[in-house]
Order: C-alpha cells, then sequence, then structure tokens
C-alpha cells in the first residue's frame, strides 16, 4: 500500500508540474490523455479491499476504481457511478451471499434466490402473462402472484426449469443450481439413513431444513427445527398446467439442474404438514424456487 501511495503521490505531482498530460513509460503521451501509462509487460493495479471496505468508503466520487478481493470466485474490479456499485463490464457489481451454511461438504445459501440476470449479465425475461409462460422453452422468472410487494423479500421469485439450467449461469458467482445429486448429498448429510432413491426420502430431514415457527410457514409446521441452519422457505408454485400459483407458505419447491425426461425435471419439496425431505419430477414449465449451492 505504501508503493501505492507514493505512485500516487508522484503522480499527482507530476500532473501538477505539466498542465498539459503525462506519460510513464511513454515520452509522447497521448494528447486526449491527462495520464498515460504505456507498458507491454505490466499493468495497471488499482486499490485491492473486501467488499466491507469497499462499503466503508465514505461518499465514493463517481467513476471511482477498486478491486474488490471477496466478490465473485477470484474477486472482481468495480466503479462507483453515483448511485451504486457496478461491475466493469456495466452489470451489477458481485458481492458476497449474505448468508451461508456449511452441511457436510457443502455451502448453501440460506436464502431463496431472487435474480434477475443470469451470471454473464444478459437479462432473465419477467413473465406474468399465463399463456406465455406455459408456452415458453426458455428461461423466465416471476414473483408468486406477480406480487413482489407481498412475497419478494421473504420468498424470493419463481423460474422455470430452463432458466435454471441455462449455461450462462442462474447462479451468483461463486455458486451454481444444484443437481438432484447435489441434493441427495444434503438430505443424507442431515439423515444418515435417507433414500435418496424414494420419493420420501426422510420422515425427518425436512424438519431439520425447514425454517422454524409459523412467521413464514402455514400452521403446523410439523417438525421444524432448522437445526441444520438452511432455513428453507415455502415459496409455493406456479402451475404448469394453468400458469396459476399456489400453496405459497405451505409448500417449499426447490429445483434441480437434473433432467428426468424431455418434458420434467426433478425437484425436492418440504411440506408444512410434516417432516419429511421428498424428492420427485415436475414439468420443466413450473415455477419453483432455487436454492444454490458453492462451487
Amino acid at each position: 500500500m505504501k508503493q501505492l501511495s507514493y505512485f500516487i503521490i508522484f503522480l499527482f505531482s507530476a500532473i501538477a508540474a505539466n498542465a498539459q498530460n503525462v506519460g510513464f513509460g511513454t515520452t509522447s503521451p497521448n494528447t486526449t490523455a491527462k495520464v498515460d501509462i504505456s507498458s507491454t509487460t505490466q499493468g495497471f493495479l488499482p486499490p485491492r479491499m473486501t467488499h466491507a471496505q469497499r462499503n466503508a468508503i465514505a461518499s465514493p466520487a463517481q467513476g471511482l476504481i477498486v478491486y474488490c478481493t471477496d466478490c465473485g470466485t477470484n474477486g472482481q474490479p468495480q466503479y462507483y457511478n453515483g448511485a451504486a456499485w457496478r461491475s466493469m463490464d456495466g452489470g451489477a457489481a458481485i458481492t458476497p451471499p449474505s448468508s451461508t451454511v456449511t452441511l457436510c461438504s457443502q455451502v448453501w445459501l440460506t436464502k431463496n434466490l431472487s435474480v434477475s440476470k443470469y451470471k454473464n449479465g444478459d437479462p432473465i425475461p419477467n413473465v406474468t402473462d399465463s399463456a406465455t409462460w406455459l408456452a415458453l422453452t426458455t428461461g423466465a422468472w416471476c414473483w408468486y402472484k406477480n406480487d413482489s410487494a407481498t412475497y419478494a423479500a421473504t420468498y424470493g421469485k419463481l423460474y422455470n426449469w430452463y432458466a435454471a439450467q441455462d449455461p450462462r449461469g442462474l447462479a451468483p458467482a461463486g455458486y451454481h443450481v444444484p443437481s438432484d445429486s447435489e441434493w441427495n448429498v444434503l438430505v443424507r448429510c442431515i439423515d444418515a439413513a435417507a433414500d435418496t432413491s424414494l420419493s420420501v426420502q426422510s420422515t425427518t430431514a425436512g424438519g431439520a431444513l425447514k425454517e422454524a415457527g409459523t412467521l413464514n410457514w402455514a400452521t403446523p409446521n410439523t417438525g421444524a427445527t432448522n437445526s441444520s441452519g438452511f432455513t428453507g422457505l415455502p415459496g409455493g408454485l406456479r402451475s404448469s398446467t394453468n400458469a396459476a400459483f399456489s400453496n405459497v407458505g405451505s409448500y417449499g419447491y426447490f429445483w434441480t439442474t437434473s433432467q428426468f425426461d424431455p418434458i420434467s425435471a426433478k425437484y425436492h419439496r418440504l411440506n408444512s404438514i410434516d417432516a419429511n425431505a421428498y424428492r420427485n419430477n415436475r414439468p420443466k414449465t413450473a415455477g419453483l424456487s432455487v436454492r444454490c449451492v458453492k462451487d
């Protein structure tokens, strides 16, 4: 950091002494640049800091550039646009997940996914019309009952399977939508006796995976202890038959990336009326919740 400070002091001293422009590694800096750094063996190294340190910058200037070391998988260059931090490719700045839980060999996010762009920055369509939703063979999302004010903060978005398995990546950087096998590992981590080949895999793992209480789950939320820390939530679904919404508060449905057949894919489910962990198949046009696991 001292070297960076010395460089900055030298840089601004040079600029102050030369009202035109300054070149480093060149005797003829470009006339349109105040500072022109020329090299074929070295690059420009901006300040490196964690997400928390970046957020601690008071009133960042528009155009301020930093390298966030814990944003994404291996860090991310970011700039401040006057209102928010953005990635250098213009997309939303990646930030570390707010809450995770480690279960056996896996690190899971503890909230349902709520992104509206793929990992590469491409937008995911928000489809509210029922007929349009049912005809899709590409990714889309919606809020439960298309009502973000009521459901967004707690339950996240509902996605069709095409979004869940899109090669552009639905999950935040460093994470991915789990396969059926990865969900099975989770269930077996909670209940070593679980039979992951069955539709009812365990009669106890569901309770350990569900958020406890009835604030976000319907009564009776049987067996819910959240002893795993997974904090499973009942986001309900959008039907693949008529695109109707149902079961928010009573059922949590979670896509996997694993296809069952050309028209359906595998998902896992938690219920309010028992402590079971379920596994089944559902048409790809259904709208379900997504939980992500670390790469």
